[in-house]
């Protein structure tokens, strides 16, 4: 069997009963199902929801709190208590956990993303299970990622995972919601996901968790965009996993044959970088780098917005709108002086790697 690399993304309701403790049982068969996948040679990172549901209880709360502080109370009991019941559970298998804490900043912030990057390829070169969390602790509204669905779309992008595995208690999506139609057929296969299956998707989430079906189905949507197959469903047992990424599952699969899979600098240009500034393209630099592969070179500029620097992120616009992002390899103020000269000029003029206003590797379609 070829040694893949798996993101398994566990929810709240995956994890906890129904007063919001941790369930042993359920945690347990958990633990199990991850060993046997590393006992079978893969790569394994684990997103664990858990941290809220864990904590409330020993607050105090009888419910999952609802307002800010009290979720970050509750966070910071538990997350030390979720860790510490992984670390007493894999010990059993030889399994190290290491535990990360991350907030959307840590991904829209390009040295802490490559940073991020490098200590988790670090730990599963040293074949130790990293267990990442939404630091909930100190997030705040503008930085979180909502739900820890997208957490593990955003991880199984940036490790180029070969399959995102989101655990859920139901098994997979159907055609209609099944709690309202007994006819709803559940989909075993889809190849992209739509505005129509988003619009029917329950957005309610468990009263130990944040995220329903909707938030799976635009996490899937987002691994789909960086080239990661995904699995959303349920099971039991120690092979569950296994089964799951054999395509053995009980639930629905994601995935697009077509889809390239896009490189590290590049999902953060698409997905977390603030443009600086946006350039407008003529109809011949839009079709060269759409459709021929090509690099945005300074003839096909023809206006110019924002004051960026040489490096920054900037939105590309064709004739009818937004095209894509890329860093530029120009200042503004250098590519106003550039704009309409055709490329054999700069050549005379400037390095011949800086002859591009953006280099195909730094770009993205949007």
């Amino acid at each position: 069997m070829m040694k893949k690399r798996i993101v398994v993304k566990i929810g709240s309701s995956s994890l906890t009963n129904e007063n919001g403790e941790i369930d042993q049982v359920k945690f347990v068969d958990h633990v199990n199902a991850l060993a046997e996948l590393r006992s079978a040679g893969h790569e394994v990172l684990l997103v664990s929801s858990g941290a809220v549901a864990a904590g409330f209880k020993r607050l105090g709360y009888c419910t999952r709190p609802i307002t800010l502080k009290g979720r970050q109370a509750a966070a910071a009991v538990g997350q030390s208590l979720l860790v510490q019941s992984y670390i007493d559970k894999f010990s059993e298998f030889g399994i190290v956990p290491a535990q990360i804490l991350l907030t959307r900043d840590d991904f829209s912030n390009r040295d802490r993303y490559k940073n991020a990057y490098a200590t988790m390829s670090e730990l599963l070169e040293r074949r130790v299970l990293p267990i990442i969390n939404e630091n909930d602790t100190i997030s705040v509204r503008e930085l979180t990622f909502g739900d820890n669905d997208m957490l593990s779309a955003l991880v199984s992008g940036l490790m180029k995972a070969d399959q995102l595995i989101i655990l859920t208690d139901v098994n997979g999506l159907y055609d209609s919601n099944p709690n309202e139609n007994p006819d709803a057929q559940k989909i075993d296969l889809l190849n992209e996901i739509t505005d129509d299956m988003l619009s029917f998707a329950d957005e309610s989430g468990s009263s130990v968790g944040t995220g329903g079906m909707k938030s799976k189905l635009l996490a899937a949507k987002t691994a789909l965009s960086v080239g990661v197959p995904v699995f959303i469903g349920k099971g039991f047992g120690k092979d569950k996993l296994t089964n799951m990424i054999n395509g053995h599952g009980d639930g629905t699969y994601i995935l697009n044959e077509q889809q390239n899979s896009i490189t590290i600098n590049q999902q953060w240009i698409a997905m977390h970088s603030e443009a600086s500034g946006k350039i407008y393209v003529d109809e011949g630099a839009e079709e060269a780098i759409l459709y021929n592969s090509k690099n945005l070179l300074p003839a096909g500029v023809f206006k110019v917005q924002g004051n960026f620097k040489k490096g920054d992120v900037v939105e590309v616009f064709g004739l009818n709108g937004l095209i894509g992002k890329g860093e530029v390899t120009y200042s503004a103020k250098e590519l106003q002086k550039a704009i309409g000269k055709r490329s054999e000029e700069q050549t005379n003029r400037v390095r011949t790697t800086q002859v591009e206003v953006i280099h195909r590797a730094k770009w993205v379609t949007i």
